[in-house]
């Protein structure tokens, strides 16, 4: 299978096995991610873990020679059809990182940048590389990479095609953690570090950040006070302030 969707402990892990093409995007593979989507958004996990199979890439992008001949309402749909089942997948009641074990260029970097966080390993590469084809990116990364990493560095990836190094992706701030060994491994490991955590808190959370990206800072801290009100109203705040209050380990329901 292409796309292969599993379960280890209560975390869920997304992979991309075609390593033989790199794990391109074609558009019959994008269609199994949406189902894979569809599928977790209802399992009883508190994370998704997103890689590819081998040691190369986590996903190289688009599948070109599909791209060739079709009509632009062809690709109007496509483009909105990757747009949604990125969105679907950023929207998802979990955190989700992507575990980025070698290149990640053009759709597959969008599919990275949907996600809430990124590892990578030491040798990978990153690049919206569309430009050099004559296109722009068109799953969600002129919009992500700039709030992600600024204006001035987004362009500069995306009008030179430019590819960064792991070491520099770092530096801006385009993923999180750079790993010395086993990415996989480490991004399982990394979702532990907030998978005890109340998912509520945690949306919410994520829900303040993200929809204030789109407001003015006065709008953003409304945003945040109605937020942070309701999560004040949740049972797991009262069972956090109280195992605080006890100094013991808070057990959460998700409540």
């Amino acid at each position: 299978m292409p796309v292969e969707l599993t379960k280890q402990d209560n975390c869920a892990l997304l992979l991309l096995n075609r390593p033989e093409a790199l794990n391109a995007l074609s558009f019959s593979i994008l269609k199994e991610i949406s189902a894979a989507i569809d599928e977790v958004s209802g399992w009883n996990v508190r994370a998704l873990v997103v890689t590819g199979a081998g040691e190369k890439a986590f996903c190289a992008g688009a599948d070109i020679k599909e791209l060739r001949g079709r009509t632009m309402t062809a690709q109007k749909r496509g483009a909105e059809f990757g747009q949604a089942t990125f969105a679907r997948l950023e929207q998802l009641p979990f955190p989700t990182v992507a575990a980025i074990n070698g290149f990640a260029f053009g759709g597959g970097l969008e599919l990275a940048l949907a996600c809430t966080f990124r590892l990578a390993s030491q040798n990978a590469k990153l690049g919206l590389p569309e430009i050099k084809l004559g296109l722009i990116p068109g799953y969600g990364g002129t919009q992500r990479l700039p709030r992600l990493i600024g204006e001035a560095r987004a362009l500069e990836m995306i009008l030179l095609g430019r590819t960064v190094s792991a070491q520099e992706a770092l530096s801006f701030g385009l993923v999180h953690r750079l790993v010395e060994s086993d990415v996989l491994s480490a991004a399982m490991d990394f979702t532990k570090e907030f998978s005890s955590y109340s998912l509520v808190a945690l949306n919410l959370a994520r829900e303040a950040v993200t929809r204030a990206l789109d407001n003015p800072v006065r709008e953003g801290l409304k945003i945040e006070a109605d937020l942070s009100t309701l999560a004040f109203g949740t049972a797991d705040a009262e069972e956090g302030m109280a195992a605080f209050t006890e100094k013991r380990q808070a057990k959460f329901k998700d409540e």
